[in-house]
């Protein structure tokens, strides 16, 4: 029998991620501890380090690549609406 799927809370994740970075304990022995599966441990922990520089980084950086996103998004949606328009006209002959 199968096991439900289970959705882990995200201070949950961090702990377990934490205690495989500090490397007090094998992942065979934190996974029998926090019954998650090996594989999964060293998912959240790459996910940490890969992440970890937003923690400390600056929200001026952030809010400058979200607005150069933003603005990329919105061509795009221009461009998209223009083939829209161009199609519409063409099969409507």
């Amino acid at each position: 029998m199968r096991r439900k799927r289970r959705n882990h809370l995200p201070g949950f994740k961090a702990k377990v991620a934490l205690a495989a970075i500090k490397g007090e304990f094998t992942l065979a022995e934190l996974s029998e501890e926090y019954d998650v599966h090996q594989n999964q441990i060293q998912d959240w922990k790459k996910q940490l380090l890969d992440q970890a520089s937003s923690v400390f980084g600056s929200s001026q950086e952030s809010k400058k690549a979200e607005a150069f996103q933003l603005k990329d998004l919105h061509a795009k949606i221009g461009e998209l609406a223009l083939e829209n328009d161009f199609l519409a006209k063409a099969l409507g002959r």
